[in-house]
Formats: C-alpha cells, sequence, structure tokens
C-alpha cells in the first residue's frame, strides 16, 4: 500500500511523461525522434499504472506493465525495420518522406509544405562478386604483392 500523496506523486510524473511524448510526437518532423516520443508515452503509462496498482495493493497493473514493455520491445523492432526502409528509400528520415512510400493511385496527403524532392538517388557501396577480381590489371596487383 502506498500513501495519497506518493500516489498523486507518481502520478503526476507518469502525466508529465505522457504528455512530454505527446508534444514532441505533435512537434516533431524526425522519424526517430517521434519513434522515442512515443515510447516515453509508454513509460508514463506504465508508472501510472505501477502508482494505481501498489496503491490498491494488487498486482494486476504490474502485471499489465510487464505486457505493455514486452509489446514495446516488439513495437521498437517493427518500428526499425520501417525507419530504416523509409531512410534507404529517400536518404532523409523526415516523416514527409513517407508520402514517397505510398501507392501510386492514392493521392499525396500534405499537412504542411513538404521539402525539396531528392534528385539524385542514394548511392550505397558494393561489393565485388566472390572469385571476381576488382577492375584494373590483375598482374600489376601481383606484381605490387611480391615487390
Amino acid at each position: 500500500m502506498m500513501s495519497l500523496p506518493m500516489l498523486h506523486n507518481a502520478l503526476l510524473v507518469g502525466a508529465m511523461l505522457f504528455s512530454l511524448g505527446l508534444v514532441g510526437i505533435l512537434t516533431r518532423r524526425n522519424l526517430i525522434v517521434m519513434f522515442l516520443c512515443a515510447e516515453l508515452m509508454l513509460q508514463g503509462v506504465s508508472v501510472s499504472l505501477v502508482a494505481w496498482s501498489r496503491y490498491h495493493g494488487d498486482w494486476g497493473g504490474q502485471v499489465l506493465v510487464i505486457f505493455v514493455l514486452t509489446v514495446a520491445a516488439c513495437e521498437a523492432a517493427v518500428a526499425l525495420v520501417f525507419v530504416l526502409q523509409a531512410f534507404a528509400r529517400t536518404g532523409r528520415l523526415d516523416a514527409a518522406a513517407w508520402q514517397t512510400l505510398r501507392e501510386a493511385t492514392l493521392p499525396r496527403v500534405m499537412d504542411s509544405k513538404l521539402p525539396a524532392d531528392d534528385t539524385l538517388a542514394p548511392s550505397w557501396p558494393t561489393l565485388s562478386p566472390a572469385g571476381v577480381l576488382p577492375p584494373g590489371d590483375p598482374q600489376e596487383s601481383l606484381q605490387r604483392e611480391h615487390v
């Protein structure tokens, strides 16, 4: 059991965490920052659930927090894949870049002016296939090795 002032303090901390996360999601456009703000909101809810659980002397809220943390870990893995795919396709982490991932038949939805489109596709380094020498004269490379 916890006292009423301790419950109020814990609920205040949970509400502040949730509010900071909500403000971050609504004001930022960077996908990684938005993802971290969503996690902050989940932590605020978790603090509130644990506080109510301790106040009532019940384990239900704390068990629910374990499930929330498990779901948050799974969500983190899936969201990271989406963020990496968006970055690989567009070369930036702006939330407006997700508009280019829409189906071709659907219109774009713009809440504000989109940043300039990328004119060049990102170039990624590649390795030569196994067993194939890189371009150049193979005899020169062999002579350099023996010198």
